[in-house]
């Protein structure tokens, strides 16, 4: 065989190896449930913060940890533990995607992402009275 044969083949089992890795360590979206039934498998579960609970954080004891209780997109409330510190504005925000596994009844989150509430409506700019 030529020498660019073997670097042809060569190129492409990498490429197949890149490409098998990456659909392997990639999370799904899913709610509580299927993150119960699966927990070594990293999620991303979607839901709202359970406002009438507050959050628990203490710097002091442990300032990257701190736990609340979200409510998933089919109503399952479950106590989550973020292994961060406290995000700003959380209590402010519509939606929160949580990406982590469950372990026991509590779901461990190494990342959250939170959609808060949008400063327009209907394209028109919210006037707010200071």
């Amino acid at each position: 065989m030529k020498k660019m044969h073997i670097l042809g083949i060569i190129v492409i089992a990498v490429a197949i190896g890149v490409i098998l890795t990456s659909l392997q360590s990639s999370a799904t979206y899913s709610d509580f449930t299927e993150a119960t039934e699966n927990p070594t498998t990293e999620y991303h579960v979607v839901g709202k913060l359970n406002k009438s609970i507050p959050i628990q954080y203490d710097p002091k004891i442990n300032a990257d940890e701190c736990s609340f209780v979200m409510t998933d997109s089919k109503g399952v409330e479950k106590k989550v533990v973020l292994h961060k510190s406290v995000p700003q504005d959380i209590e402010k925000s519509e939606q929160i995607v949580l990406i982590g596994k469950m372990k026991g009844e509590e779901f461990h989150a190494t990342e959250i992402l939170m959609k808060c509430p949008s400063k327009y409506n209907d394209g028109q700019p919210q006037i707010s009275e200071s």
